[in-house]
C-alpha cells in the first residue's frame, strides 16, 4: 500500500502577520493583536516575533503583556481581513490537491499522495514551494509539517517556526516525536495531559509505550485514539475541499461589557446566547442532542459542564432550560461572571436525528414550543432579526446590540484565540 504524504501548513502568527502586512512599520516594533481593554476584552490574541522574544504570550491579559514589554504596540483585530487572507492562502494550497481540509482560519491539512507526481517533487519539495509562493503572492510566512499522517504533520509544523519545513517520516518519527510533551499532540488536551502526568506519562514516547487498555480505562475510546496517534497509527483522512464540512457543535460565546452578578442577570445572559444558538440550528435545519455551557470569572478561570437532552431539539426553550440547569447546579450565583458560552453538541440534520429521537412521540408542550418558535422565526425572516425579541434581553444594559458594524454588539467571543 502506498504511504500517504500529508502536509500541515500553518500561517505564522497569522493575525499579527496580517496586521504587519497592512502596516509594514509594525514589523519593526513588538506588537500584538488584542481586544480593547476599555470594553474589557484585554487579552492578547496574537503577537509578532519581537513581542514573542519579550515573553509576550497568547491569551494573557494586556496588563501582563505590558509588564513584560512596556513598549508593546496594540492593534485591534479585524476578522474580515483575516478571512480574506485565509482564502488567498488556501487558494494556493488547492492548486496542489483537492484534499485540503482547513483546521481553523490559519491552518490547513493537505493530502498530496495522489498529486505529487504532477509536480515532480516529493513532499518536502512541495512544502518548500508552498512556503515560497505564500510568501511571494500573499505576503505571509507559513511553517509546514510533512508526514505520513495528520497528527505527525501537525507536530511537524509546530516543530520549527517561523517560515520552516519539518519532515517527520517513518524512519525518524521516534527521534523527533517521542521526546515532545504529550500535551503537544492532537487528541491530548490540557486536562488529559494533566491526568496523564499524574501517572508519570509526560512525553509522547511514554504515551506510545503505555498499555492501550490502561489508556482506555482512563479516557474510554479517546484513550485508544491517543495510543494510536502516539504510535504513528493515525489514519484519519484529509477531507476534500468539495465536501461540506461536518459541524460537531454550534455555539455562541460572549465577553460582557461588565460582570454579571445574580440569578437574574446570569439567566438573561444565558437566554441571549441560547436564542442565538437555537436560531443558528434552525437556519441550518439542524438539531442537537446535548448542551454545554462555559462560564468565565473575572480572574479568567473557566467552568465547563455539559448534559445530554432527552430528545433532540433546536428549540430555544429547551436549550435555554438545560443551559440554565447546568449553570444553576454548578455555579455560585453570587460570584461575578465575565463571560459565558452556550454550545449545542451532538448535532445533525433534523430529518435524521429527530426521527430517531422521537420514536415515542413528542409532548404537547414541545409541539406548542415548536409552533411558537416557528412563528417567531417567520416574523424575523420577513421583517428582520431585530423585529421581535424577548423583553428582558432587549432591555438588559449588558446587551449593547448595534454598536458594532458587524452587529455583534460590544461583546466578543472568548474562545478561539489564535495560538
Amino acid at each position: 500500500m502506498k504511504q500517504r504524504v500529508v502536509l500541515h501548513a500553518d500561517c505564522n502568527s497569522f493575525f499579527a502577520s496580517v496586521e504587519c502586512k497592512k502596516r509594514p512599520e509594525l514589523k519593526e516594533v513588538p506588537m500584538a493583536v488584542a481586544g480593547d481593554p476599555e470594553s474589557r476584552h484585554g487579552i492578547i490574541l496574537a503577537k509578532n516575533e519581537l513581542a514573542k522574544h519579550c515573553g509576550v504570550k497568547t491569551a494573557e491579559t494586556i496588563w501582563q503583556a505590558k509588564q513584560k514589554c512596556p513598549d508593546l504596540v496594540l492593534v485591534p483585530p479585524c476578522y474580515q481581513d483575516y478571512a480574506e487572507n485565509s482564502k488567498l492562502v488556501n487558494a494556493i494550497y488547492q492548486q496542489y490537491t483537492d484534499l485540503c481540509e482547513p483546521f481553523g482560519i490559519d491552518e490547513t491539512f493537505l493530502d498530496i499522495t495522489g498529486s505529487m507526481h504532477l509536480f515532480g517533487k516529493d513532499g518536502e519539495g512541495i512544502a518548500n514551494e508552498l512556503r515560497e509562493r505564500v510568501k511571494k503572492e500573499v505576503g505571509l510566512t507559513i511553517s509546514v509539517g510533512v508526514s505520513f499522517n495528520k497528527v505527525f504533520a501537525k507536530l511537524g509544523s509546530d516543530y520549527k517556526k517561523p517560515d520552516a519545513v519539518t519532515v517527520i517520516s517513518q524512519e525518524n518519527f521516534r527521534d523527533i516525536v517521542f521526546p515532545l510533551p504529550a500535551g503537544d499532540m492532537l487528541y491530548v488536551g490540557p486536562k488529559a495531559a494533566k491526568r496523564l502526568e499524574a501517572f508519570g506519562i509526560r512525553s509522547i514516547g511514554q504515551l506510545a509505550a503505555a498499555r492501550k487498555e490502561f489508556l482506555q480505562s482512563l479516557f474510554g475510546k479517546a484513550g485508544e485514539s491517543m495510543w494510536r496517534a502516539a504510535n504513528g497509527l493515525d489514519s484519519d483522512p484529509v477531507r476534500s475541499v468539495q465536501e461540506d464540512p461536518v459541524a460537531k457543535s454550534v455555539g455562541q460565546g460572549v465577553t460582557f461589557p461588565r460582570n454579571l452578578v445574580g440569578e437574574g442577570e446570569i439567566s438573561l445572559g444565558i437566554s441571549m446566547l441560547a436564542e442565538k444558538v437555537a436560531a443558528r440550528l434552525r437556519n441550518k435545519e439542524l438539531v442537537c442532542t446535548g448542551v454545554q455551557i462555559s462560564i468565565r470569572d473575572p480572574q479568567f478561570k473557566n467552568l465547563s459542564r455539559q448534559k445530554m437532552l432527552d430528545t433532540p431539539t433546536c428549540l430555544y426553550a429547551e436549550i435555554n432550560a438545560l443551559a440554565w440547569e447546568l449553570a444553576k447546579g454548578n455555579w455560585d450565583m453570587q460570584k461575578p461572571v465575565r463571560a459565558l458560552s452556550v454550545t449545542a453538541i451532538g448535532i445533525g440534520k433534523k430529518e435524521e436525528i429527530a426521527v430517531q429521537g422521537s420514536l415515542f412521540g413528542e409532548s404537547k408542550s414541545h409541539e406548542k414550543a415548536e409552533q411558537l418558535e416557528q412563528a417567531l422565526f417567520a416574523l424575523r425572516k420577513k421583517y428582520g432579526k431585530d423585529s421581535i425579541g424577548r423583553a428582558g434581553v432587549l432591555h438588559a444594559d449588558f446587551n449593547s446590540k448595534g454598536n458594532n458594524k458587524n452587529d455583534k454588539g460590544s461583546y466578543v467571543p472568548f474562545h478561539g484565540i489564535e495560538e
